[in-house]
């Protein structure tokens, strides 16, 4: 029977994997847009979050003397590559990333509230104000997003009309 330290380390590990499959799916995305500049550039800034949040995430697991999980970073990193390549293969790929990144989103979203309510339940104040710092970011994605996506539909609807133009990324 799992404890509650363990069931914590546990859920670290896995925050870590998610930001490393996070990272991964936002740069192929990223290194794919070309005619969608705002989106790229906010992209481009969650990254930078994300390889901090990383960062941070990994903070709380050596203090536990722990370390992250090979196994679940990498497996992390390989749906995001499988994610990628299907994106890549899409005809809206834009549309289809937007709306994948969104509910991407939501599942950290899901996580850090859950491993906020770990680290009270562990006593752990240095990982509760962490991971509430990680929670607004990105939560703040999460609704830049929403709040763009019908835009850049419209965008990519647009640019799928025009003769010799490509609407895909």
């Amino acid at each position: 029977m799992a404890d509650l330290h363990d069931n914590y380390l546990d859920w670290l590990r896995d925050a870590h994997a998610m930001e490393e499959q996070a990272e991964s799916m936002l740069k192929g995305m990223a290194g794919r847009l070309e005619h969608y500049p705002d989106l790229r550039a906010r992209i481009q800034q969650h990254i930078e979050e994300t390889i901090e949040q990383q960062r941070l995430v990994k903070s709380v697991i050596k203090r536990y003397d722990s370390s992250s999980s090979a196994f679940k970073d990498m497996a992390g990193k390989m749906a995001a590559m499988g994610q990628a390549v299907g994106g890549m293969l899409a005809s809206d790929e834009v549309i289809k990333g937007g709306i994948s990144g969104y509910a991407f989103e939501n599942f950290e979203i899901a996580s850090y509230t859950a491993l906020i309510a770990a680290a009270q339940a562990v006593g752990d104040t240095e990982g509760q104000r962490i991971f509430t710092q990680i929670l607004e970011q990105e939560k703040a994605m999460a609704a830049w997003l929403l709040e763009h996506l019908p835009e850049t539909t419209r965008q990519f609807l647009a640019r799928s009309q025009a003769p010799h133009t490509e609407a895909k990324k």
